[in-house]
């Protein structure tokens, strides 16, 4: 009979239907989001190198917010100026971690999110590689500098973006395959 063949096919280890991911893998839209990231950090930065490099600040905002090209060997806020390498290989490796979640990626919103997080992880990456000093120790272009706080790009956005994103579908119970995690669930 079909009713016992499917009751007894399914074990304890399996997820029951109601568990199982729904709908169309995301990996087209987490490429697409990551795409698009990159190639507008990577335009911003070509535009402001080309432009405002070597130039006095540009008010966008009275002195709030001003556009100013500073070439970043470290991490957010400037820290870490002698570790460039490790930057390089952490940024590496997030991409590697991305690549994985998205085998099993059927989530929407995640796929957003990892796409964020990825385009922005290229984009800094791609100044790591092939900007001056060198390969592996090349700075990062930086050019929106908001008074009393930081002077970051496009792709460091793109990266909190995502990460914020990240932070609140796992406060939600969402996972990156398309189900929900119940805490404090039955036999705790």
């Amino acid at each position: 009979m079909p009713v016992a063949e499917s009751s007894e096919a399914a074990s304890v280890d399996e997820p029951t239907v109601a568990e199982k991911p729904r709908g169309p893998r995301r990996i087209g839209v987490l490429l697409v989001i990551a795409v698009l990231a990159f190639l507008i950090d990577l335009g911003s930065k070509l535009l402001v190198v080309a432009k405002l490099e070597n130039h006095s600040a540009i008010k966008v905002i009275g002195d709030v917010v001003t556009f100013q090209v500073i070439r970043n060997s470290g991490a957010a806020f400037g820290m870490g100026q002698a570790l460039t390498v490790v930057f390089t290989m952490i940024a590496s490796a997030v991409i590697v971690v991305i690549w994985r979640i998205a085998r099993r990626l059927y989530s929407l919103p995640w796929a957003i999110a990892l796409g964020l997080l990825l385009g922005g992880a290229l984009g800094n990456l791609t100044d790591r590689l092939f900007r001056s000093p060198g390969v592996f120790r090349g700075h990062v272009v930086d050019f929106i500098s908001v008074q009393h706080f930081a002077v970051f790009n496009l792709a460091d956005s793109a990266i909190v973006c995502g990460g914020i994103l990240v932070v609140l579908l796992s406060f939600r119970g969402s996972n990156p395959d398309g189900t929900v995690h119940q805490q404090g669930g039955k036999g705790e």
